[in-house]
């Protein structure tokens, strides 16, 4: 199951991980909150660096950049994560490669 980014789900994110591990469905968010609220996996935009990089595109609005001339700017970090006790809740075995890949493992 693909949980989407959209404000009343991601005010939701342990709800629907319990749901997801009660009907033993793997499922997979672009949140790492997801992961972290018991979901199996997470990829998508590392939310700290996007913010940063928000932060710096203000500021030079702030300063006097006309917005129409800046850049359009795309997150360019990412994170993946993996919670393995859902993994294995579900009877899924998730290869070392992968799982060493992760950014966050939860045990």
């Amino acid at each position: 199951m693909l949980v989407q980014s959209d404000p009343f789900l991601n005010s939701r994110l342990g709800q629907i991980a319990a749901l997801a591990a009660q009907h033993r469905v793997p499922a997979v968010s672009s949140f790492r909150e997801f992961v972290r609220a018991g979901g199996l996996m997470s990829y998508g935009t590392d939310v700290v660096d996007a913010y940063r990089q928000l932060g710096l595109y203000v500021g030079k609005i702030l300063k006097g950049a006309k917005p129409s001339e800046l850049p359009v700017q795309q997150a360019v970090k990412v994170e993946f994560a993996i919670n393995l006790r859902t993994a294995r809740t579900l009877g899924l075995t998730i290869p070392l490669p992968l799982s060493g890949r992760a950014d966050e493992v939860i045990e």
